[in-house]
């Protein structure tokens, strides 16, 4: 074989493997895309939004409040 033909194989062997790695990495790509906007999907109803959080919270401290009043007039009995 002459030295163009070899430098034509390699060549051609070269620019296949970077055709390959490039289509992996353009599905790769696409499919980050998909669950990037599957994931925008379900977010809203997988967890709570910031102001339930805090109606929630606020509820619990005032549960809490209680709770440590009736434990304070518990203590000042005995």
């Amino acid at each position: 074989m002459d030295t163009q033909t070899m430098i034509n194989i390699a060549g051609g062997l070269v620019l296949s493997v970077i055709g390959w790695l490039a289509r992996a990495l353009w599905d790769a790509v696409h499919k980050l895309q998909a669950e990037i906007h599957q994931l925008e999907v379900d977010l809203p109803s997988n967890y709570i939004r910031k102001d339930e959080f805090a109606e929630s919270m606020k509820e619990i401290k005032e549960m809490l409040n209680r709770i440590f009043e009736k434990l304070d007039k518990k203590a000042d009995r005995s």
